[in-house]
């Protein structure tokens, strides 16, 4: 079970790690569009 814990760990981390990305990307988007 402690595995599992782990490994949701992981997944959710490189997972806000993209999100925050994207977020950027679409943040810089807007930026130029201005």
């Amino acid at each position: 079970e402690m595995v599992n814990m782990i490994v949701a760990q992981r997944a959710y981390e490189s997972n806000s790690k993209a999100i925050q990305t994207s977020d950027n990307m679409l943040s810089t988007a807007i930026s130029l569009k201005r």
